[in-house]
């Protein structure tokens, strides 16, 4: 048997690593000899276009052990392997936009850029940009093609396009800067679905031309349908007067997703989720609200016990002052009112037995880029209340909670996998800078405002696999700290990673909070 290279391992922080190969093709053997052997411990495993993700819980599978059980199955690795999928034909019309201008870059006329389309036998090589959204590869397909100068604001669900050597097709409404050439109504994702993506890495897809896609494109799974039981909340609960800022059903997210492009999403703060449902005697991940800045006010339809934690502001039960982090009786009718923050930016509202929503992929957490689970909250909402406590409420001693430091923080970076591609003076100028979190933050990430990290490698890095916490420096030298709903892949390099802990830290920090990095234990 000939193997292929061995890959080159890059840190991705305290709890994953990237696996490098040489080209694309190597990728898929790679990602089906790692799923073949997979252990109990490994998260996630998702390709992209020259490197697998592989996401570790530590807690079951310490990392270094990760590491050499990952590389020994990359060494019985296969050249080709991996690539006979199944086999997904595609309806489309071709009917889309750019496919005169389309083939006018491309020197040939618009029949044939059809044909030599639904002609090749495509195969997904990686997913990622939104859930669901596989990049499709061919060795039939010749054509490189430029993306649009302008990326449009809108593309509808079911658009088919092309960029650089890659075809897709857009599972839901979004941004966007492909040229499009086509229109299919496949339900290209379903959060109910067993399983959800149809186009995941591995399948081999042929788009079979049709007169008409029939009505737009839009369908039922591309647009992240839920089934009706899904939806429904299980009884009385809460009633919403007034969101805040912004409020979201959260618990602690769905791992395990990466690699049809779903986000982990969940709470920011997941300490802080953690502890407002111990208080309860909930289990510790059940779904609570995350209330951004304050201003919610909530009027409880059923007799309740509510525990507030995170972010630092006045909390009114009835009218009365009630301390966060402690266990408070709700009564029926009674206005629950989290007043604006003095100190961190968001808070965990949890009731006893958890709050109920509707699932996607196992989770009730909100994730807002995406479009999965349950909508953000409005004025008039109805959330149920679930009754899954498991203990009686705790006697708590004295608490030693306070409010969380949000002038200046001090946060670990683990090493990340692109630290190469930046001059030595940057990684000084990261650990000795103070940052400052600008006003683009939110819950896909935070942007910092400090000295420019400067490069030494220009262009553009081929996508690969993203955590939370990931420090990704776009071109403008300016860093971006990649949070619970940022992308699962990306292209900006990656100098450096959060730890879990400073992600807890980073939830509460607001425009303005000032930054210091330090270096990270190694982990084991």
């Amino acid at each position: 048997m000939v193997s292929t290279p061995a890959p080159r391992v890059r840190p991705m922080g305290e709890r994953a690593f990237l696996l490098e190969v040489g080209t694309l093709d190597d990728v898929l053997p790679l990602h089906a000899a790692l799923a073949a052997a997979r252990p109990e411990g490994v998260v996630d495993l998702v390709p992209a276009a020259r490197t697998v993700l592989v996401h570790v819980d530590p807690r079951l599978l310490p990392l270094a052990s990760a590491r050499a059980w990952a590389l020994a199955a990359a060494a019985d690795t296969e050249p080709g392997g991996g690539s006979a999928g199944p086999l997904v034909e595609l309806d489309i019309a071709y009917d889309g936009a750019d496919l005169d201008g389309t083939a006018l870059l491309l020197g040939i006329g618009a029949d044939e850029l059809v044909r030599r389309h639904s002609a090749a036998e495509w195969h997904v090589a990686f997913t990622g940009f939104a859930p669901g959204f596989g990049y499709l590869v061919s060795d039939d397909w010749p054509f490189d093609v430029p993306r649009l100068d302008s990326p449009r604001t809108r593309v509808p669900a079911g658009a088919v396009g092309l960029a650089g050597v890659f075809a897709g097709a857009y599972p839901r409404d979004t941004p966007g800067g492909w040229r499009l050439i086509g229109t299919t109504t496949a339900p290209l994702f379903d959060p109910d679905a067993a399983s959800p993506a149809l186009l995941a890495p591995g399948t081999r897809v042929r788009f079979r031309p049709m007169a008409r896609a029939g009505g737009g494109g839009a369908s039922p799974g591309a647009s992240g349908r839920v089934s009706p039981a899904a939806a429904e909340a299980r009884g009385p609960g809460i009633r919403i007067l007034e969101p805040g800022l912004l409020a979201t059903l959260q618990d602690l997210g769905r791992e395990g997703a990466a690699s049809v492009g779903v986000a982990v999403s969940g709470a920011l703060d997941r300490a802080a989720l953690r502890t407002a449902n111990r208080l309860l005697g909930n289990p510790e991940g059940a779904a609570v609200i995350e209330v951004t800045m304050g201003g919610l006010r909530a009027v409880a339809e059923t007799d309740l016990w509510v525990a507030v934690t995170g972010a630092w502001g006045p909390v009114r039960i009835a009218g009365l002052e009630a301390d966060p982090y402690a266990a408070h009786p709700w009564p029926a009718g009674a206005e629950l009112h989290l007043d604006w923050f003095s100190h961190g930016a968001r808070a965990y509202v949890a009731v006893r037995g958890g709050l109920d929503g509707r699932t996607a992929l196992g989770s009730r957490a909100t994730d807002l880029l995406a479009g999965l689970g349950p909508a953000a909250l409005r004025a008039g909402a109805v959330v149920g209340v679930r009754d899954d406590a498991r203990t009686p409420i705790p006697v708590a001693p004295p608490a030693a909670w306070g409010a969380p430091h949000d002038d200046e923080l001090e946060l670990e970076l683990a090493p990340g996998p692109r630290a190469e591609w930046f001059a030595p003076e940057a990684l000084t100028t990261l650990y000795d800078a103070v940052w400052t979190v600008s006003n683009h933050a939110d819950r896909v990430g935070a942007r910092l405002d400090g000295p420019e990290l400067a490069r030494v490698r220009t262009g553009e890095l081929p996508s690969e696999g993203m955590v939370p916490g990931a420090l990704q420096v776009p071109p403008s030298g300016r860093p971006t700290i990649l949070l619970a709903d940022g992308p699962v892949t990306g292209g900006y390099p990656v100098i450096a990673v959060v730890t879990a802990a400073g992600l807890d830290l980073v939830a509460q920090a607001r425009p303005g909070t000032r930054i210091r990095f330090r270096h990270a234990r190694p982990p084991v």
